[in-house]
């Protein structure tokens, strides 16, 4: 939940990197909500066959747009991308699948052009051990863990 939620923080950021676990799981996380809500809206009346979308997923939906567009995009720069590249999805089945093969594809080593690998391990600067990610504390030398905002 802390992906989907890191993912809304960056509202609009469209420069800079996405894990692939940040990604994935703020794409999991919106299936589930959407399921849920297409459930709800079809229980309420709310749904219409149509559009094939009910009046609170479809509110849900626009309102996660933006966030869904950049994510994809700073997902796209960790492999290496342009974030151009988005718009070959819409090329009827192979865009897609292209688009699919770009999004599972391992970050690129190191920094490239659109910042530092965010997959990058911090270590500790009192034992030199790697620290696990959001430790308030080294779990090896229990020396206090101070890192800079970005």
């Amino acid at each position: 939940m802390n992906w989907y939620f890191q993912v809304l923080k960056k509202y609009a950021v469209f420069s800079g990197r996405a894990r692939r676990k940040e990604y994935w799981y703020f794409f999991l996380f919106n299936f589930i909500v959407e399921f849920v809500l297409g459930f709800i809206d079809g229980f309420t009346g709310t749904f219409s066959k149509s559009i094939g979308m009910g009046l609170l997923g479809g509110i849900y939906a626009l309102a996660v747009l933006i966030p869904g567009i950049a994510v994809s995009v700073r997902r796209l720069h960790d492999t290496d991308r342009s974030g151009w590249w988005l718009f070959i999805g819409l090329i009827p089945i192979i865009g897609v699948i292209v688009l699919l093969i770009f999004m599972v594809q391992g970050s690129r080593k190191g920094e490239n052009r659109y910042g530092p690998n965010p997959k990058a391990a911090e270590f500790c600067k009192e034992c030199g051990k790697e620290i696990d990610d959001n430790a308030a504390v080294c779990a090896h030398c229990g020396a206090l863990i101070q890192r800079s905002e970005t």
